[in-house]
């Protein structure tokens, strides 16, 4: 497939997608707890989508079986929600979601602390946070794409974390994921030039220890291979000629 480039119709409506996705984040962070389980949280975010006339993404696309994969503590991405799965006091817990608003998507992950979390975790959400902005900002028009990864990469490795390399960032539009593909790291080539009207979901996925994952037996939930915590950030960001416009992102005092 290749890379798309958006007309101003296109833009607008994915610019409408991300704020509804971003109030979608915010409301649901707002309800987290200690006690919840993951499936509750699956249900709020899914009555939420639905309610602003949205379609979640994530439910049924390519059999994935819910419309946020909740990913707790060692889950790196795509954790199933469970009627079983409790969160707990100090767990870690990033929720990827998406929805597809009039034909077009977004998509946006964040990872919360719940209740009091030791300061490892507090460091790691906040540096990956940190990460996907110095990424983000390379996403202007004239630039190269994996100057992207290289920014992340350049901000992230002095603290000596994993930068997951199965797993990247993608393009974004009608389809959830089109090209191109957005490694988090540093590699040698430049990749293609940025374009304004490109739309790309930048998502780095660090981990407190090794780069290195595995997928558990249900075929979805990665694992960091040596048990470290995993944080995940990510937004659906627009290239333009001035720089990036983060279209996912949606500040908590807006959300009313």
């Amino acid at each position: 497939m290749p890379v798309t480039i958006k007309n101003a119709e296109g833009i607008e409506l994915m610019r409408i997608a991300g704020q509804i996705l971003g109030k979608v984040h915010n409301e649901v962070a707002a309800e987290l707890k200690a006690g919840m389980t993951t499936w509750d949280i699956d249900h709020l975010a899914e009555e939420l989508i639905r309610s602003y006339g949205c379609i979640p993404s994530f439910l049924n696309y390519q059999g994935f079986p819910a419309s946020v994969c909740v990913s707790i503590n060692d889950e790196v991405v795509h954790g199933i929600p469970s009627k079983d799965r409790i969160i707990q006091e100090g767990d870690i817990v990033s929720l990827d979601m998406g929805l597809i608003y009039k034909g077009y998507q977004s998509d946006a992950a964040r990872t919360h602390g719940i209740g009091t979390i030791s300061e490892e975790a507090r460091l790691l959400i906040e540096r990956t946070k940190a990460c996907f902005f110095e990424g983000a900002r390379m996403a202007k028009a004239g630039n190269r794409l994996y100057d992207i990864g290289r920014a992340i990469d350049a901000n992230i490795r002095p603290y000596g974390y994993g930068i997951v390399r199965d797993l990247c960032g993608h393009g974004i539009g009608r389809q959830m994921h089109e090209e191109p593909e957005i490694p988090n790291y540093r590699i040698a080539k430049r990749g293609m030039k940025l374009v304004a009207g490109m739309t790309l979901a930048i998502e780095p996925m660090i981990n407190a220890g090794t780069y290195a994952v595995k997928w558990k037996k249900d075929g979805w939930t990665v694992v960091t291979r040596d048990g470290s915590l995993s944080a995940h950030y990510e937004n659906t960001v627009l290239v333009t000629e001035d720089g990036p416009e983060i279209l996912s992102l949606v500040e908590e005092s807006q959300n009313k």
